[in-house]
């Protein structure tokens, strides 16, 4: 089998107190009976159909090709063949299992990350995002959750290999997807659930990660446009969140995301957990047209919370100028010692740039229902304003106003 596979994705996790290292899986790994997930461009667009029809094909990328399994001999038949660019689809791996869920019941509805982002350490209950749609790309949901069954809107499943989209199954098998929906929409259950940004905003749980962790790069490209269609052709607003991400810029990702943000959408990404170091922040988090999320961590030092260690850190040639590139960070929220919903009906807490990512997502959800009028662009310059008006000093490379750690700042729901 050829060697020369692009660097793989992997999936941003950062599991308890313990920091987890992420793995490059190869093609053999998430394949069987050595097939491979390959994009295909004619360079004569003429010889498009006849190519699909050859192959088949699993995902239409228009300029950029189409996707489609195939085996070792097709492969490197396709190699040699001087019509057409052939190129093995980016994987997402997981280095770490889940950790055992902690309780059936939440050691607090309102955890601290929630009790932060609303400036209230006395708060009881959430409330807003309602008419706002919530597309958590992930592991799956477990919509069946008590606090989070009366907001499943959508559960669709792009992650399996004989279909790019199951309507009706988003099944969870992990954890992750399932806590981060928690964090962005959790409505407190029967009564003593937990909360979480945005309870009234509506769940499109879509799994794009298979039960062990691993996904492909175009079928989380798919579920971007997907989302992005159905909020258009649904007249609704919709939050993209990517609790995921890659050491390298995916030209299927980059390219949905400029879909999906020219059709409405708003895109929210985890910055990634390979800090301090500063140039560390990953994709799709990296891209301009994406919102990248630090973590911060419940300490106060300098007048503010602290960001974590392990988030990754932007560009330093870029700090200070408050104007979003390529590779920086844009705001900050929290991110250590998260409590939220599990896949099994309970509740766990886990660390990441991938928990700070929905208290984002959640809190842009409940803005835009307060503020419907505004478009995605307004949205996020309104996130990035009340940033501002909250700058994290603390952590490494954490200063004052726009810096490789904290972005803007920790936008605030109040």
């Amino acid at each position: 089998m050829s060697k020369a596979f692009p660097i793989f994705l992997s999936l941003l996790l950062f599991y308890s107190i313990f920091a987890v290292s992420v793995f490059a899986a190869s093609p053999q790994d998430v394949t069987s009976n050595n097939e491979l997930r390959v994009l295909i461009q004619p360079l004569n667009k003429n010889d498009k159909s006849k190519l699909k029809s050859t192959y088949g094909a699993r995902w239409d990328f228009e300029s950029l090709g189409f996707t489609t399994t195939v085996n070792e001999n097709q492969y490197q038949a396709l190699l040699k063949n001087k019509n057409v660019k052939v190129s093995v689809v980016d994987t997402l791996s997981i280095a770490a299992k889940p950790q055992p869920s902690t309780g059936a019941t939440p050691s607090d509805q309102t955890p601290w990350g929630i009790e932060a982002i609303y400036d209230n350490s006395s708060i009881a209950s959430t409330d807003g995002g309602v008419n706002v749609r919530v597309a958590v790309l992930d592991t799956g949901t477990f919509i069946a959750h008590p606090d989070l069954k009366a907001n499943a809107e959508q559960c669709k499943d792009f992650s399996q290999s004989k279909s790019p989209i199951v309507n009706g199954k988003c099944d969870d098998k992990n954890g992750h997807g399932t806590h981060v929906a928690g964090t962005v929409l959790a409505n407190g259950g029967a009564g003593n659930g937990i909360y979480g940004v945005a309870p009234d905003a509506k769940l499109w749980a879509y799994k794009v990660l298979g039960n062990s962790g691993f996904g492909y790069s175009d079928d989380i490209a798919g579920a971007i446009r997907h989302a992005a269609d159905e909020g258009k052709k649904n007249g609704v607003k919709v939050v993209i969140s990517m609790s995921l991400g890659s050491s390298s810029k995916d030209s299927l990702i980059a390219d949905a995301v400029t879909y999906a943000v020219a059709n409405g959408a708003l895109v929210v990404a985890a910055a990634g957990n390979d800090g301090p170091a500063p140039n560390t922040i990953g994709f799709p988090g990296g891209l301009h047209d994406v919102i990248a999320v630090a973590a911060l961590e419940n300490v106060q030092q300098n007048g503010s919370y602290r960001i974590a260690d392990f988030s990754s850190r932007g560009n330093p040639t870029s700090a200070g100028d408050f104007v979003i590139g390529e590779r920086d960070v844009e705001l900050s929220a929290p991110g250590r010692a998260i409590e939220s919903t599990w896949s099994d009906g309970t509740y766990n807490t886990i660390s990441g740039t991938s928990m700070a990512t929905p208290h984002i997502s959640g809190l842009a959800a409940k803005i835009w229902a307060e503020n419907p009028t505004m478009t995605n662009h307004q949205l996020r310059v309104e996130l990035q304003n009340r940033a501002k008006s909250n700058d994290i000093t603390a952590g490494q490379y954490a200063g004052t106003g726009d810096d490789i750690a904290s972005g803007f700042g920790f936008p605030l729901a109040k």
